[in-house]
């Protein structure tokens, strides 16, 4: 596992799903800018009632920043290219908005 930090834009919108046992979670996607000009894409799950309810309230094109437990991934795109992805469980948010900021 690796503790890592993230910060780019909301792609789409957050959704609220429930596991087996009913346990509440919410998945989004993040578009994070690279050094180079291109982005990666960033899997984003999240527990945490506060950073739950904080992803729920943005929308698409919103700034965020989330760190949480990172895993790099590899897909491959139409063109049969490798494309780098992250997959991150969410621990902690921080935002523009201030009533989101403390989550």
């Amino acid at each position: 596992m690796i503790d890592g930090l993230i910060a780019g834009r909301m792609y789409g919108s957050a959704e609220e799903r429930s596991g087996q046992a009913g346990s509440a979670y919410v998945t989004c996607k993040v578009r994070a800018a690279t050094d180079d000009g291109d982005t990666i894409m960033c899997n984003v799950i999240a527990f945490n009632d506060k950073v739950r309810q904080a992803l729920l309230a943005l929308n698409d094109g919103d700034s965020v920043s989330l760190s949480g437990a990172l895993t790099p991934k590899v897909w491959v795109d139409k063109q049969g290219k490798p494309r780098p992805a992250i997959d991150l469980i969410a621990h902690q948010i921080l935002t523009a908005y201030p009533s989101m900021a403390s989550a």
